[in-house]
C-alpha cells in the first residue's frame, strides 16, 4: 500500500535526522493525525508533487517537521511551544496545486507562486484541519508562521486586489476571524503589494529557520533546482509532463 510505503519514508526521514526513539515517538504523535488526511498523502508522491527537485511536497513539509522539532529542542521549549511550531511546518507548504514545469498563468510576477503558496497553505490547512484552528491565540500564532514562512522572501499581500489564488473559491468558506488573521499577518509591514517581515512569534521564526536548513541542505541539489525556485522550470524534469488539472 502506498501509505505503507510513505509511513517508512517517514521513518527513514526522522533517522536521517539521528532522531532516538523516544523522540520519534513524540515527533511521530504530532505528525500522524495530519499525515493521514488524504490531501497530504497526495503531495507525498514525487509524480504529482515534486517540490525541489524530485523530492515530494510531502516529504519536504516532513523534514522541515522533523527539523523544527530539532532546533525546538536545542532550544529547550516545552511540547505545547514544540508542537506549535511544528504544527506550522505541517501547514506551511500546503499550496493547492504543483509549481514545476506547469502552465499556469498569472498576470502578474507577484501572484507567482513563491508569492502566493504561503496564503493557500494557510487557507487550506484551515480547510482541512479545522480542529486546529478552534483556539485564537493559537491560530493567530499558526496563521502568522505560515504566511510568513518564507522570510526574508517576501509574501503577497491579501489587500483586495486579485491575487489570482488556485485556493480562490475557498477563501470565502473558512471561518471570517482565520480569513481576518490571514489579511492582517500579510498586510503587515506592507510594501506596495507585499509584506516583508517575519513572524511575530517564535515558532513561526524556528520554523522559517528549519525551512532554509532543509531546502538548501538537503533538497537543492543541482542549478537547476535552484533557478527553478524563481522561474517556475526545472531542465532536470523536462522529461515529465506536469500540465497539472484540479483534482
Amino acid at each position: 500500500m502506498e501509505m505503507d510505503k510513505y509511513r517508512q519514508s517517514v521513518t527513514e526521514l526522522m533517522e536521517h535526522y539521528q532522531l532516538k526513539t523516544s523522540d520519534q515517538k513524540k515527533v511521530w504523535n504530532v505528525i500522524e493525525p495530519i499525515w493521514e488526511h488524504p490531501e497530504f498523502q497526495r503531495r507525498m508522491n514525487s509524480e504529482e508533487f515534486p517540490h525541489h527537485e524530485t523530492v515530494s511536497l510531502g516529504e519536504h513539509i516532513l523534514s522541515d517537521t522533523i527539523v523544527t522539532y530539532v532546533l525546538s529542542q536545542k532550544k529547550g521549549w516545552d511540547n505545547k511551544t514544540t508542537t506549535t511550531a511544528m504544527n506550522i511546518a505541517l501547514f506551511h507548504d500546503l499550496y493547492e496545486l504543483p509549481w514545476q514545469n506547469t502552465k499556469i498563468k498569472k498576470s502578474r510576477l507577484v501572484n507567482k507562486h513563491g508569492f502566493t503558496h504561503p496564503l493557500e497553505g494557510a487557507i487550506n490547512a484551515a480547510t482541512w484541519y479545522p480542529s486546529y484552528f478552534q483556539d485564537d491565540k493559537e491560530s493567530e500564532i499558526i496563521i502568522d508562521g505560515v504566511v510568513h514562512h518564507m522570510f526574508p522572501f517576501p509574501v503577497r499581500s491579501f489587500d483586495g486586489t486579485d491575487l489570482e489564488l488556485n485556493t480562490k473559491e475557498k477563501i470565502e468558506q473558512i471561518p471570517h476571524y482565520i480569513k481576518g488573521l490571514i489579511i492582517t499577518s500579510s498586510t503587515r509591514v506592507q510594501l506596495g503589494p507585499i509584506s516583508l517581515c517575519p513572524s511575530k512569534f517564535k515558532q513561526g521564526r524556528i520554523m522559517s529557520k528549519a525551512d532554509k536548513v532543509v531546502s538548501f541542505g538537503k533538497d537543492l541539489t543541482s542549478i537547476n533546482g535552484l533557478l527553478a525556485c524563481v522561474t517556475g522550470h526545472n531542465k532536470n524534469l523536462e522529461d515529465k509532463s506536469y500540465s497539472y488539472q484540479k483534482k
